[in-house]
């Protein structure tokens, strides 16, 4: 840890290999441009965590570090990359919660790839936060951030990733540890055909507006039609 950093923010990300991520955007897109267009969420994803201040930046990649695409990034020294370890999404947070709290960084933040559009400030909300977690709920019943200031690694046993009620079910965890919670703003992932219709009007209006937008996922969506 270095002298001046006391947290930590950590992407989770999957190794960008066809036919392996964002596969709920088919059949709206090919597996091709599926992969195209995560690896703009990746490119815009590493952008945001290297815009935040006051933060030792991570990379977690899963299932392995295998495309060239974190080669190239370990290879130019943009970002600390390790792979995530454990079986299922909450196992593996809690063992990089547990890695990184043990490297004594005082809080610990992880967001996901999956949301090109999540305001700089919603995660620098969550650094600042005193509270014991923090948790940015999203639309889909999940949450796109959790932060802990504390080994409170038992929330995430036994929640059905994947599910529309993982985000009731953390609470349910934190209610029973008695830990204090600081609830983010609401935003929204992109896994599914309807999501990305969204993210396409919602970068129009952010252009529209003169408003920071994730420029790679922008000029890739620009030019596709997705009626």
């Amino acid at each position: 840890m270095g002298s001046n950093e006391k947290n930590a923010l950590v992407l989770f990300a999957r190794d960008p290999v066809l036919g392996r991520v964002k596969t709920r955007l088919q059949p709206l897109l090919d597996a091709e441009t599926v992969l195209q267009l995560y690896t703009c969420f990746l490119r815009d994803s590493i952008d945001k965590i290297r815009a935040v201040e006051g933060a030792a930046i991570f990379v977690g990649v899963y299932p392995s570090i295998s495309s060239e695409f974190f080669e190239k990034l370990s290879a130019e020294g943009e970002a600390n990359i390790f792979a995530q370890e454990g079986g299922d999404l909450g196992e593996r947070m809690k063992n990089a919660f547990l890695r990184f709290l043990g490297e004594g960084y005082q809080n610990v933040v992880i967001i996901g790839s999956d949301s090109p559009t999540l305001p700089v400030s919603y995660i620098e909300m969550a650094l600042a936060s005193e509270k014991d977690v923090a948790i940015g709920p999203s639309s889909d019943g999940g949450y796109y951030l959790v932060g802990m200031r504390g080994r409170l690694t038992e929330i995430f046993s036994d929640v059905a990733w994947g599910m529309d009620g993982v985000l009731s079910q953390t609470m349910d965890r934190l209610r029973s540890a008695g830990a204090e919670l600081e609830l983010l703003p609401l935003w929204y992932d992109v896994d599914r055909p309807d999501d990305l219709k969204f993210l396409k009007t919602h970068l129009a209006l952010l252009r529209q507006g003169r408003l920071d937008i994730p420029s790679a996922t922008n000029k890739f969506l620009e030019r596709m039609n997705l009626e």
